[in-house]
């Protein structure tokens, strides 16, 4: 009798391989398909609809990612990855436990909102506490700023997410 294996899928609009403008360093960065905030001035309106994209299986995306050794960390942009967080921890946890890649991620929502909705969603938590780098808060046009690294509008923060869970409040990153 053979073993039945779990596959998981992850609706996405697309990645990009070895991105620089995702975070620090050389970065693989996959974009999620669906986003409930609508940010007026998105930068990737396409991704806003949950039925969008297409399904990818993260093993796949592993396969892709583990063959780079140029990579720094990968990046999960939307869409808001905190829509489909079980297979995204999935993802993070191969690579947590096989690389020293970093997890970085783009939300809408306030890391103090990941966290109340983590006390709720086992999912959500487990990608919090797997992250090592959250950008969070609503894209806001009228903050926006091309001077910003790695965020669109001033509103956003870079955060520590092991520091902040660990202070039990946001800690602020320097990239």
């Amino acid at each position: 009798m053979k073993a039945s294996v779990s596959v998981l899928h992850i609706r996405i609009a697309g990645t990009v391989a070895e991105s620089i403008v995702d975070g620090p360093g050389i970065r693989y960065t996959i974009f999620t398909q669906g986003c409930p905030h609508h940010c007026e001035g998105c930068h990737n309106p396409e991704t806003h609809d949950f039925a969008g994209g297409r399904l990818a299986e993260t093993d796949r995306i592993y396969e892709h990612i583990i063959k780079d050794p140029l990579l720094k960390g990968v990046t999960y942009s939307g869409g808001d990855p905190f829509c489909q967080p079980a297979p995204l921890y999935d993802l993070s946890k191969k690579l947590k436990e096989n690389t020293k890649l970093d997890i970085m991620i783009y939300t809408g929502y306030t890391f103090e909102q990941l966290l109340e909705m983590s006390e709720k969603n086992e999912d959500v938590k487990n990608l919090l506490h797997i992250a090592d780098i959250i950008v969070d808060g609503k894209f806001i046009l009228a903050e926006r700023s091309l001077e910003l690294k790695f965020k669109g509008s001033r509103n956003q923060r870079i955060i520590d997410v092991p520091k902040s869970l660990e202070a039990g409040k946001v800690v602020l990153k320097e990239l």
